[in-house]
């Protein structure tokens, strides 16, 4: 059923867009819900259709009409989810590598979202499935998801304004420092779209990374890194254009490295057992969203990650890819 809500535009807001102002009376609600019904002519501002860009002078009665989300054409499929934590607010995920999150072209089936469609039905809000942010493909571990629309808001706001702790744990060439920061440039690659690099002069993103060596290998080390900030690729891009590329990342140098050792080297054993870019998600932290209460998640190394470090230390891997 639709659902309709009546609001008085606050004198605070006055001089703002009508859909900026309509974010702050129901910040319940997504940028994109909001859309909707503005695109729709399903907002009247005093008794008319409102326009996005107009601007309010405060005072206004809006009459907002919510409808129902469109069908979102995505199939459910009961596909194993390693579940961290849930409660009635949000689901954190332990992510399998290898698993993508969203459904694309090429990739329409077997991902997160399939897999949450089916676990949660029609709890999740919409089509979107309250995703708040995402993990490549071959990255594995920590993925928090709301199951309504105010903690997507929530935790949309959280990520906003950097409120988020996120720790990955990587596998990475060289003898790297014992702990450092990069803070550079951060955007696409000017010759190759599918690629990210830092190494741009007039770029206004910057990308902010910084490392704890957990463990020394001689070829490798196994390091701890931060996020200060959110870039596509980033801990692969930082590294790698650092001078020490994550094990097994055919796309920022990792394979060729690993190609010019020899067979038994145990940096190539490692890169073989993992088969995967060597990152993982460990640890995420947030404000809960209905208590704003400091929330933290460990996804514990997969067996994969174990065996890339067996084969480091000189141990059998057992099987290896």
């Amino acid at each position: 059923m639709p659902e309709t809500r009546l609001l008085v535009v606050t004198q605070a807001l006055a001089g703002l867009r009508l859909d900026v102002a309509l974010t702050k009376l129901a910040p319940d609600l997504t940028r994109a819900r909001v859309q909707q019904p503005l695109d729709a002519g399903l907002l009247l501002v005093d008794g008319r259709a409102g326009k996005a860009a107009s601007r309010v002078r405060g005072g206004e009665r809006l009459e907002l009409t919510l409808p129902d989300p469109e069908p979102s054409g995505l199939v459910a499929q009961d596909l194993p989810l390693a579940v961290l934590f849930e409660d009635e607010d949000l689901l954190v995920l332990d992510k399998a590598a290898g698993m993508v999150v969203h459904p694309a072209r090429g990739t329409p089936h077997s991902t997160v979202v399939n897999a949450l469609l089916h676990r949660l039905g029609h709890e999740g809000p919409g089509s979107r499935l309250g995703l708040v942010h995402r993990l490549d493909k071959d990255t594995s571990g920590c993925l928090v998801v709301a199951k309504h629309e105010a903690a997507l808001v929530a935790l949309q706001a959280a990520f906003k304004r950097r409120d988020v702790e996120k720790s990955y744990l990587a596998l990475c060439h060289g003898a790297l420092a014992a702990e450092g920061r990069l803070d550079t440039p951060y955007g696409r690659h000017p010759r190759d779209r599918t690629r990210y690099t830092s190494r741009l002069k007039d770029s206004v993103r910057r990308a902010v990374t910084t490392w704890r060596v957990r463990e020394a290998f001689s070829g490798a080390a196994w390091v701890e890194v931060t996020l200060h900030t959110g870039r596509t690729h980033q801990i692969r891009v930082h590294l790698a254009e650092h001078g020490h590329p994550l094990l097994a990342d055919a796309i920022y140098g990792g394979t060729r490295r690993e190609a010019r050792l020899a067979p038994d080297h145990p940096v190539r054993r490692a890169a073989e057992a993992i088969g995967r870019q060597a990152l993982h998600a460990w640890r995420l932290g947030f404000p809960h969203p209905r208590t704003g209460e400091r929330v933290a998640f460990e996804a514990p190394p997969p067996a994969d990650f174990e065996a890339a470090l067996a084969a480091l230390r000189g141990r059998p891997t057992g099987s290896r890819r």
